[in-house]
């Protein structure tokens, strides 16, 4: 997420506004900051001589407003969990994948096999995914102290930990430390519990984290020593040679998050550049590409070749404990958990 998913809003404003104005000419992609990299997509240059029009979004609740408010552009990206309001707010075409050759390639073990789906059609194309546990300072925090996510409630890290400012990520923690992997047959009662768990845990925490540049520098500083975390964090900290550990099999477990891309009605652009640029995505010149961002590629086909121990170094590899998967759910569960995590964060 994702993805990853903000940077700098400031700047993505600015952005937004010279791509509207450029929309008319070729291709508008609706996306992250960081997705532009021509890495990830570089057979849709190669085809074309140039790369599309990028504009920019902080979170998909922001995204989604822009869009119902008259913003145009042709695909955008947006995480698993919001494609169900999405597709319900009518604001979609769905895709040919007929036109989408690595469409039967992607992982369903990973994706489920309805992911994409809504009836017939299919409106969601996943294209990128990471994993989400607990972040912790080697030298600071004992192994067994992160054995489960209980460490969360642990009075010994009061106002040493934070969690993302993501109701996704935080309800994903949540469900799993309340005994629930499944949240797309998520009871009241499990619900409740999550929530519950969440304001018990709201007091110890020093922060909500924004973007992974805020998470690595309140570790950096030694303001926190445990986090809830993306799966980037481990490479990017490890390589400012930080005592990181990633912690995915705490006893009940760790996510794992899954974006992609959908067609948006009324784009200005020719629809074929939408299929190319997905097709970009997908296509095995870039699952290096998105590895060395630390994202994984749904393409299952393509991703066979990347070793156990390169996987294991981005925090993708294989895990013996439960995985929640974050898939879509339904519209009203989501909106309940967005106003129990604006409450909770307030402190009520």
């Amino acid at each position: 997420m994702t993805l990853h998913r903000a940077l700098a809003s400031a700047t993505a404003l600015a952005l937004i506004a010279g791509a509207a104005a450029a929309q008319d000419k070729g291709l508008l992609v609706f996306d992250y900051p960081g997705f532009e990299d021509p890495a990830f997509h570089s057979t849709y240059a190669e085809k074309h001589g140039g790369e599309p029009e990028f504009a920019f979004f902080g979170d998909e609740e922001e995204a989604f407003q822009k869009l119902r408010s008259g913003f145009r552009a042709d695909v955008s990206h947006v995480c698993a969990g919001s494609v169900t309001k999405w597709v319900e707010s009518g604001i979609l075409e769905p895709w040919d994948t007929s036109k989408i050759p690595a469409y039967g390639d992607l992982n369903k073990d990973l994706t489920g096999t309805d992911v994409g789906a809504a009836a017939s059609d299919v409106y969601f194309v996943p294209t990128d995914y990471g994993s989400t546990a607990i972040a912790y300072n080697t030298k600071e925090v004992p192994e067994e102290d992160v054995a489960s996510l209980d460490v969360f409630k642990n009075p010994k890290y009061d106002q040493r930990m934070t969690l993302p400012d993501n109701v996704d990520d935080a309800f994903a923690l949540a469900y799993l430390a309340t005994g629930t992997t499944d949240w797309t047959s998520a009871t009241d009662e499990q619900f409740e519990a999550a929530a519950q768990w969440l304001r018990d845990v709201h007091p110890l925490l020093r922060t909500y984290w924004t973007d992974p540049a805020e998470l690595a520098q309140l570790m950096a500083t030694g303001e926190v020593l445990v986090g809830w975390a993306w799966n980037e964090t481990l490479p990017t900290m490890a390589e400012q040679d930080f005592p990181i550990g990633f912690q995915r099999e705490a006893k009940e477990g760790s996510s794992l998050w899954l974006c992609g891309y959908v067609r948006l009605k009324d784009g200005e652009g020719d629809p074929e550049l939408g299929y190319d640029f997905l097709n970009a995505m997908l296509d095995p010149s870039s699952t290096q590409a998105l590895l060395d961002a630390g994202y994984g590629q749904s393409n299952a086909k393509a991703m066979a070749d990347v070793g156990e121990e390169a996987l294991a170094a981005v925090g993708l590899g294989q895990i013996d404990a439960p995985v929640l998967a974050q898939l879509p759910m339904s519209n009203e569960l989501r909106e309940k958990q967005s106003e129990a995590f604006e409450k909770i964060k307030a402190g009520f």
